[in-house]
């Protein structure tokens, strides 16, 4: 069983530290910049990482998979502009961090994760945390039909394309934010999507992010 490194006053200070640095980045959401003071991100490293687990730095976690930075996490979960109680789909677990996150501002989290040993490893590590965050394994790019609308979708890998299935699993006035493959194929234009009210699409970009590739097919690494 992966056992997770205990949160001490250092921990907590840290992390005071880490939303200062934020705020210095533009983030601005106060409920963003209180969760991320919120939630060890230390726990969901390993444990030669622990110690910088609060820089604004991506770690390597297996299975070809990166927890995000700190900024790339808050950045993308102010542009959800979340409420308490919204129904959250995430694409792709990973560490878990994101879905604590998004969990610790009171939002609902659906989250699928595609590698197996990854989904596993994560799951032991949410059982020990007080953030409450549903795990599946399987298809990102076939989303929760089961669970469907969401309020929102989060997208935590490159994607080559806007996937169909999982806006028709949106509400309408929903919002996805989505890291899309540019043209030139080097990193990802992050998309800001709004589902509108005739069923079109309302698309805003926020700048050039670098992500893991979103895939299709199971993994078992």
């Amino acid at each position: 069983m992966t056992t997770i490194t205990l949160d001490n006053y250092r921990h907590k200070g840290l992390r005071i530290q880490l939303v200062e640095l934020l705020r210095s980045k533009d983030i601005s959401d106060e409920a963003v910049l209180s969760a991320i003071n919120e939630v060890p991100r230390h726990v969901f490293l390993d444990s030669s990482f622990v110690e910088l687990a609060y820089q604004d730095m991506a770690f390597p976690i297996g299975s070809g998979q990166t927890i995000s930075q700190p900024s790339t996490v808050a950045f993308q979960t102010q542009l959800l502009s979340l409420t308490k109680g919204m129904k959250v789909l995430e694409i792709g677990t990973g560490s878990g961090y994101q879905a604590c996150v998004l969990a610790a501002m009171g939002a609902k989290v659906f989250s699928i994760e595609r590698q197996r040993n990854l989904y596993f490893k994560t799951k032991e590590i949410l059982e020990q945390l007080p953030f409450r965050v549903k795990t599946f394994l399987g298809d990102g790019f076939e989303g929760l039909p089961t669970y469907a609308p969401f309020d929102r979708v989060i997208i935590t890998a490159g994607a080559p394309k806007i996937p169909e299935v999982l806006v028709e699993q949106m509400k309408t006035g929903g919002i996805m934010v989505i890291p899309m493959d540019n043209a030139v194929g080097e990193g990802q234009t992050m998309l800001k999507i709004t589902k509108m009210d005739d069923g079109s699409l309302k698309k805003e970009e926020f700048g050039d992010f670098k992500f893991v590739p979103m895939l299709k097919e199971l993994g078992n690494d």
